[in-house]
């Protein structure tokens, strides 16, 4: 199914064990031999992420946000330090990703704040390391939530709007049920049933496995 030459790395990292990917095409390299990829949510730990995929040959060229949330963002100031990679996210998350408050990184005495040097509209096309990643607006879980899906490859980066049979907590500040629900029957039980999901926390699953038994969008 889809491209097999694009792959999909992970890191559980924090302390509510995020899912944080890392994607590239295994047939490109640079002038270096090196591969170049999107790294997706880096949660904890950057100096971490960045030493394990520097001894893989690996560069990450762009750090995409699904959400602000605390256990999302937690490692993305090293790993941009580091990497010198921009940092991109739905244009409707920024007030949530420097706020404190609202991105949750307060209530652990934190006081965390990510700057985008990108934002996206929805639809948008973003093409990172020749892989062409389409912004879908997900909002529910945070009012500017996202995901990212690579239409050639069948692949789903979900964040925590869908996960295997739950979708993410709406107890938040900016989030609602309603929107929630709309945005997985909108804008993912419309894509192929064998896309596969890449949650944010938890296994993977498939969009036609979550419309059949995900208890949460009936």
């Amino acid at each position: 199914m889809g491209d097999s030459t694009i792959k999909v790395g992970m890191f559980t990292l924090g302390m509510v064990a995020t899912n944080c990917y890392f994607v590239f095409d295994e047939s490109a390299t640079d002038e270096e031999g090196r591969f170049h990829a999107a790294f997706f949510d880096p949660a904890d730990k950057g100096e971490r992420i960045y030493e394990a995929l520097s001894e893989k040959n690996i560069v990450v060229d762009k750090i995409l946000l699904t959400h602000g949330h605390f256990d999302h963002i937690g490692g993305v100031e090293a790993l941009k330090k580091l990497s010198g990679a921009k940092v991109g996210c739905y244009e409707k998350e920024q007030a949530l990703c420097n706020d404190p408050y609202l991105n949750l990184s307060n209530d652990y005495g934190w006081h965390w704040k990510v700057v985008p040097d990108e934002t996206y509209r929805d639809g948008e096309v973003v093409t990172v390391a020749g892989i062409d990643f389409k912004v879908l607006a997900t909002p529910g879980h945070t009012s500017g939530g996202c995901c990212y899906y690579i239409e050639k490859a069948g692949i789903l980066i979900s964040g925590d709007t869908l996960f295997e049979e739950s979708v993410g907590r709406t107890d938040f500040p900016t989030s609602s049920t309603r929107e929630l629900v709309n945005s997985v029957k909108e804008k993912l039980f419309v894509l192929p049933d064998d896309t596969i999901v890449y949650p944010g926390h938890g296994e993977l699953t498939t969009i036609g496995h979550e419309k059949e038994y995900n208890p949460f969008i009936m």
